[in-house]
């Protein structure tokens, strides 16, 4: 397979374990995310990646040859850092150019490459600016262009948008898909943030105290989460506590007091013991909500409660439903599905049996 491979990889800091057995293809000319919350080993992963930190045991291969005892600088990747390491004593062009000239480059050379890499990322003209002109998204994009500049074959990226707002945040992301997409180059994308690796990625890893719990494509992630830290992670899916009554064939009945719902089986243990407390967790814009004389629909689940809030945003609404007994559910709707609808009023509430996605509790 071409591409990067990552192969039993472990790291340690003295008695604390960062990293254990990380196993990872990564596709040439893929857009790859490593994303999780804090602490969770993605950023010290991506700094073993680019021999900036030496991993205790582990072998990491590109286009099927070892790498990992090579130093930095003669791996065939380059990394932006979340607080770009402009120098400020030296101009854009310098900035960019300050590697090249490690290498002893010709003068012409230095100068066409620069260019091409400015060019790049739409900082044309920019070349003499001090980095203390600039914006966070120049300064972002400085920082890119020092790294395309060398023509690596992968290019590591550690959070590079976290320090910008959110409409300029937003506007890079869209940048950074299309330079990514045109220049066919491997990106691999360290974030905590869900909704930007699942804007961006053409795969995503999710990371859970130095582990990887699941692999994906963004809307497989969601709709089919492999463990019960990835359902939780990933998206704002209502999370419920139920009983299992009986599991089989990858179905799971299920009793929420009164109620008896059927639900998915995501995680092995629970095909195997069949019963037990569990999990459900349901995407709220697949929940629908039952008004006026229309019936329940036969197949699906069915819950009643009472309207607690409904929050208006924008083309849609945002409702959440007091099922009782401390247990709440919220449903992402169009506005016609509850115009006609007031707080303190009894809703029905019905959703997909495939869309009910069962995991057995962890024991405390």
């Amino acid at each position: 397979m071409s591409g990067l491979q990552i192969r039993n990889i472990q790291k340690s800091f003295g008695s604390q374990t960062a990293l254990s057995s990380i196993d990872l293809e990564i596709r040439k000319g893929e857009f790859f995310s490593l994303l999780g919350p804090s602490g969770c080993g993605k950023s010290t992963l991506l700094r073993i990646l680019a021999g900036l930190e030496p991993a205790t045991s582990g072998e990491i291969l590109w286009e099927g040859q070892p790498i990992q005892n090579l130093p930095a600088r003669e791996r065939p990747f380059n990394m932006v850092f979340q607080k770009y390491a402009l120098f400020p004593h030296l101009s854009v062009f310098e900035n960019v150019a300050f590697g090249l000239k490690l290498q002893k480059l010709g003068k012409a050379e230095i100068e066409s490459r620069v260019r091409e890499a400015l060019d790049l990322v739409n900082l044309k003209g920019f070349e003499r600016r001090l980095p203390e002109t600039l914006s966070g998204g120049q300064s972002q994009r400085v920082a890119l262009a020092r790294a395309l500049v060398n023509r690596p074959q992968i290019v590591l990226l550690d959070e590079p948008l976290t320090a910008l707002d959110q409409k300029l945040r937003e506007h890079m992301q869209t940048e950074l898909r299309l330079l990514q997409r045109r220049l066919d180059l491997t990106f691999i994308f360290v974030t905590h943030d869900q909704e930007e690796a699942m804007l961006l990625s053409d795969r995503i890893a999710v990371m859970n105290g130095g582990r990887v719990e699941q692999v994906s494509e963004p809307r497989f992630l969601y709709e089919r989460p492999g463990s019960l830290f990835s359902a939780r992670f990933i998206g704002r899916r209502n999370e419920l506590d139920v009983d299992a009554i009986e599991s089989r064939d990858g179905w799971v009945d299920l009793a929420l007091g009164v109620s008896r719902l059927k639900g998915r089986s995501a995680c092995e243990r629970l095909n195997e013991q069949g019963r037990g407390g569990a999990h459900v967790f349901v995407p709220p814009e697949r929940v629908r909500v039952l008004t006026g004389s229309r019936g329940v629909t036969p197949g699906l689940n069915h819950l009643e409660g009472a309207v607690v809030q409904i929050l208006f945003r924008g083309a849609s609404s945002e409702m959440t439903v007091d099922l009782g007994e401390s247990r709440y559910l919220r449903v992402l709707s169009d506005l016609d599905s509850v115009q006609n609808l007031s707080v303190g009023e009894r809703v029905g509430l019905e959703f997909p049996p495939e869309e009910t996605h069962v995991f057995l509790a962890v024991p405390q």
